[in-house]
């Protein structure tokens, strides 16, 4: 069975920093799409950044320069640095992954930054 299990969420002061890790375990044969989702209350979970197998990153328009994903194919981890952080970056964060050619997703991370 395969799990997605995030850390790293918390409550930081608006400018601070923030990594977020999900490590995926169980019987995985192959990893393809890794990315970040956000939903903040009374919204629609967004697409954060994601990252192919290949290591090249997308992000959404609102978090360019902001954030930066990253992923260790040998530890089947994709990680999401988040600096500058501001009150409306405030959502829980989920983390989502193309494994086995099925989609997976975490159990999310609340991040909340205080202004």
């Amino acid at each position: 069975q395969v799990q997605l299990v995030e850390s790293g969420g918390g409550l930081v002061q608006a400018g601070g920093s923030l990594r977020l890790s999900c490590a995926a375990s169980g019987s995985i044969f192959s990893i393809n799409y890794m990315g970040w989702y956000r939903q903040a209350p009374g919204k629609q979970r967004e697409l954060v950044a994601s990252i192919a197998n290949d290591g090249r990153p997308n992000y959404a328009d609102s978090v360019k320069g902001q954030f930066t994903i990253s992923r260790d194919n040998a530890k089947n981890t994709v990680y999401l640095q988040m600096n500058s952080l501001k009150p409306e970056d405030t959502a829980v964060y989920y983390c989502n992954a193309d494994i086995n050619f099925l989609s997976y997703w975490g159990q999310g991370t609340q991040v909340t930054v205080s202004s």
